[in-house]
């Protein structure tokens, strides 16, 4: 597991943007990065300056994934026929924390992870635990039966801030969501732009 070093509003403020869409995000209020020299002027971006930043951002997004994991994903990408890019999207979301996400399971990916790896989700009928499983197309995913009535489960199914995307059939009543189909990038509800070609770029330097 990977383990999360650093608090998620600290990558926000790193980033300068809101990337997961929360309205608690203290980015709402400072766009400035953290620590005493968070507002000095930064000056513009190198190619690989804003290469790195693209990567830090779409790591950071899917819960801080490590850099060996990480890098696995674009090894993955780049092997795989169409848009590396594409490829790398659809494998970070085929992630098994990523699809307790996207189905309202969990109010963050940080907190999806942890619901996976404490043991509280099945796929097609097996408990999981494992949070970078790759779900396949037809999958069902479920809560465990004696999860279901738990009290963070209940209120991430419930958030106003962002919608189940189309590639999911997902019953909040059962607590039952089936991943139809890997999804393109246009498709998937990023609160911010995800540049997805730059981190290939980057890792093909």
């Amino acid at each position: 597991m990977t383990k999360r070093a650093e608090s998620k509003y600290k990558i926000d403020r790193r980033m300068g943007q809101n990337i997961w869409g929360r309205p608690k995000s203290p980015v709402n209020k400072r766009e400035y990065g953290p620590g005493q020299h968070g507002q000095r002027r930064k000056g513009k971006l190198s190619d690989f300056g804003t290469q790195l930043k693209a990567k830090q951002k779409l790591k950071g997004y899917y819960g801080n994934i490590s850099e060996k994991q990480f890098r696995k994903y674009y090894a993955e990408a780049i092997r795989m026929k169409g848009d590396s890019g594409d490829n790398l999207i659809g494998l970070l979301e085929r992630r098994l924390d990523a699809v307790v996400y996207r189905a309202k399971f969990a109010a963050t990916p940080f907190a999806a992870r942890q619901f996976v790896n404490h043991g509280h989700v099945k796929v097609n009928g097996r408990r999981v635990n494992i949070a970078s499983f790759m779900v396949k197309p037809g999958d069902v995913v479920e809560v465990k039966e004696t999860s279901k009535q738990m009290t963070v489960l209940l209120e991430a199914s419930q958030l106003p801030e962002r919608d189940v995307p189309e590639y999911y059939e997902v019953d909040h009543g059962k607590m039952v969501a089936k991943f139809v189909r890997v999804p393109l990038p246009s498709e998937v509800p990023y609160p911010v732009q995800m540049e997805p070609n730059l981190v290939i770029e980057f890792y093909s330097r």
